[in-house]
């Protein structure tokens, strides 16, 4: 097998190698994950905290800074987290456990934006605190439809990111007064997710709005999701990166393969299948690129960086394989691993 082979099926169906997804009621409901640290919860705070608001306001990238690594695909493209991704960041007596969420959708009500909001909406549900993600100085009718989702009694932050943006600083106060009016959140935090020193100050603020409970992960965790997860997410990363706005956000990645081997040359050495499935034949074409160069780079780059996030030896083939109208039809959402 070549180190980074691209192939090209149009005419087979597509396995359901996506991994479903566990709603965070059920995961609370159980009060702790299988395999909670059992220690002495003398002094330890742990809590969920829920970063909701509407596409493309950099939920993602706030998370990944606040993990300390990256955990969630990050793109200019709205709409680009699908599922509820846990990051987990242990510091000194507390455990900061974070849920990323799709951003909500308003428009175009398919299956597909149907699963994506059920997943945000399961995900405010029953949580310790909420950070509300709005661009500093804006707020939309997508943000005031989040907004309107939030229960009366878990406490709130804003979170005015993006605030390098903000040229003059003065602008922000009267914004911020508007805000105040709009909700009675406990706290405002305008800030950057780029800047190292905003996302310290934010531990620092979260950190008191957690229960006082042992941990429900080991301390060296960093997400509840599996690498066979993470695989399909950095494909769709790359697929979104070099496609553009070209492509519909509607395309999707399916792991058909997942599996280590062993290897007398490589620590680890992982062979991983994956297939991109879009909606018409001339967004293959797209995605395959100029006599496969596209889709090469795209297996390339996913698999440099599966090389460095599971410190292991990857070969990674793709497919490309068309499903017309798959975003509307319920029983292929749910089978290519979404709610």
């Amino acid at each position: 097998m070549n180190e980074n082979a691209t192939k090209n099926v149009a005419d087979s169906d597509v396995n359901t190698g996506a991994e479903g997804e566990n709603s965070l009621e059920s995961m609370l409901a159980a009060a702790r994950p299988a395999g909670a640290v059992e220690v002495d919860a003398k002094g330890q705070r742990c809590g969920v905290i829920a970063i909701v608001g509407k596409p493309n306001v950099g939920k993602s990238t706030l998370l990944n800074a606040l993990v300390g690594q990256k955990i969630s695909i990050t793109s200019r493209k709205a709409q680009t987290t699908r599922h509820r991704i846990t990051g987990i960041r242990t510091r000194e007596q507390t455990q900061f456990i974070f849920v990323d969420t799709p951003g909500f959708q308003t428009r175009h009500a398919t299956a597909l934006n149907k699963s994506l909001n059920k997943t945000v909406m399961g995900a405010i549900g029953d949580v310790d605190l909420i950070l509300f993600v709005v661009e500093a100085g804006s707020f939309t009718l997508a943000d005031a439809k989040v907004l309107s989702l939030f229960k009366a009694g878990i406490p709130t932050l804003l979170i005015a990111n993006k605030l390098d943006n903000i040229h003059r600083r003065a602008e922000i106060a009267p914004w911020l007064k508007s805000m105040q009016e709009r909700h009675a959140f406990a706290e405002f935090v305008p800030m950057s997710a780029k800047n190292k020193g905003d996302i310290e100050r934010l531990y620092g603020i979260c950190e008191k709005y957690l229960p006082e409970q042992a941990w429900w992960y080991a301390e060296d965790e960093l997400t509840d999701r599996s690498e066979k997860f993470l695989a399909s997410e950095t494909v769709r990363e790359k697929l979104f990166r070099f496609t553009g706005d070209e492509l519909p956000y509607t395309s999707t990645v399916v792991i058909d393969q997942f599996s280590e081997e062993k290897s007398k040359q490589h620590k680890r050495l992982v062979r991983i299948a994956a297939t991109i499935v879009v909606e018409r034949d001339s967004h293959k074409a797209m995605v395959i690129g100029d006599k496969g160069e596209r889709l090469k780079r795209i297996g390339t780059e996913t698999r440099q960086e599966l090389e460095k996030l599971m410190d292991a030896k990857v070969f990674i083939e793709i497919w490309v394989k068309v499903r017309s109208g798959w975003a509307d039809d319920e029983a292929r959402v749910r089978s290519f691993g979404y709610e």
